[in-house]
């Protein structure tokens, strides 16, 4: 019976070990996903009205007395 246990444990760990982390497919679609973000990002915060309300919080903030 312990053998057993044994065995399972090792076919187990090889199984295991195969599938160490992600190829080289898996990182090429994250790095386009995150690229994908950040040019929706960026697009959000240098578009006008946002901006707009950047800048007035920075004006507030600078113009505030202590």
């Amino acid at each position: 019976m312990c053998e057993t246990a044994v065995r399972v444990w090792k076919v187990l760990r090889e199984r295991c070990r195969r599938d160490a982390g992600m190829v080289t497919s898996e990182y090429a679609m994250g790095i386009i996903a995150a690229v994908g973000f950040a040019m929706l990002l960026y697009e959000v915060v240098t578009s006008g009205q946002v901006k707009a309300e950047l800048q007035s919080i920075v004006k507030r903030a600078l113009g505030a007395r202590m």
